[in-house]
C-alpha cells in the first residue's frame, strides 16, 4: 500500500536514507526542511521552511497534502546535538536543544493532526542517551526525553481516532560527522543510517497497525 508521507528535516543523513527507503517501497513524499534539496531527489521539496516556526510548518504542511492529495504518515527527523557540562556550558544551549528536538516535533505533529486520518502514524527520533545519561549529554538528552514524553502523550491522545504515534531511539547513528568527532570511538553500538530508515518505514506502514506510543531502542550496527 502505498503511502503519502511528509518527512520533516529530511534533507540530513537520516532524512536521505529514510527517504530512499520509503521511495524504494513505492510511497509518495515531501520534505520540509531548512536545507536546499539534494541534486536528484525525486519527491516534493519544500525548502526554506523554519520546523520551530508553526505558521510556517502550517503552511508547508497545507501545500504538501494539496500536492500529494493528502497525507498519511510524518516522520520528525529534525535535530540536533550539542555536549557541554551543566556547569560550563551556556543555560542558552537547553532552549537552544528544546526548540531543535521537541518544539520542531511538536509543531510537525500539530500540523499534521489537521490531515492524517484514521490508520494514519507519526513517527519520531528521539535517542538511547536520553535513558542513560552521561557527562556533557544533560542538555541534549533532556530535549530527547521530551520527545518520548511527547511520543506517549501523544499516542494515548490520538488513540480514539487511530493515529499511531511510536519513536526510534538511536544510540549513535554511523554518520561521517559522528566518525569524525569521534575518530577513537568503538563503533560497533552505532546504527547505520539505512537501518534505521528501515525501522521507522516498518512503523509507518499498515504492518505496524497495533504498536503506539513505543520507543524503539536501535542500537545495532550490522
Amino acid at each position: 500500500m502505498a503511502l503519502k508521507i511528509i518527512v520533516a528535516g529530511g534533507f540530513g543523513v537520516l532524512g536521505r536514507a529514510v527517504c530512499a527507503t520509503l521511495a524504494e517501497e513505492g510511497h509518495s513524499m515531501a520534505v520540509i526542511d531548512m536545507a536546499a534539496a539534494p541534486e536528484g531527489f525525486g519527491g516534493i521539496a519544500l525548502e526554506g521552511i523554519n520546523l520551530a516556526d508553526e505558521a510556517a510548518v502550517i503552511s508547508a504542511y497545507a501545500t504538501a497534502a494539496q500536492a500529494m492529495g493528502g497525507i498519511d504518515a510524518v516522520v520528525n527527523v529534525a535535530g540536533g546535538f550539542l555536549w557541554e557540562t551543566v556547569a560550563d556550558g551556556s543555560i542558552d544551549n537547553w532552549d537552544r536543544m528544546y526548540r531543535m528536538n521537541v518544539r520542531t516535533a511538536a509543531i510537525s505533529s500539530r500540523a499534521a493532526l489537521q490531515h492524517l486520518p484514521s490508520g494514519g502514524a507519526i513517527v519520531n527520533v528521539g535517542a538511547a542517551a536520553a535513558a542513560n545519561v552521561l557527562t556533557g549529554m544533560a542538555p541534549y538528552a533532556a530535549s530527547k526525553a521530551g520527545v518520548m514524553a511527547l511520543t506517549e502523550g501523544l499516542a494515548d491522545e490520538l488513540r480514539p481516532r487511530g493515529i499511531r504515534v511510536n519513536a526510534v531511539l538511536p544510540t549513535i547513528l554511523d554518520t561521517p560527522a559522528n566518525r569524525k568527532d569521534m575518530p577513537d570511538a568503538d563503533t560497533g553500538n552505532w546504527v547505520r543510517p539505512e537501518a534505521a530508515a528501515k525501522v521507522i518505514a516498518f512503523l509507518l506502514s499498515p504492518q505496524s497497525a497495533c504498536v503506539t506510543g513505543v520507543g524503539v531502542k536501535l542500537s545495532l550496527a550490522g
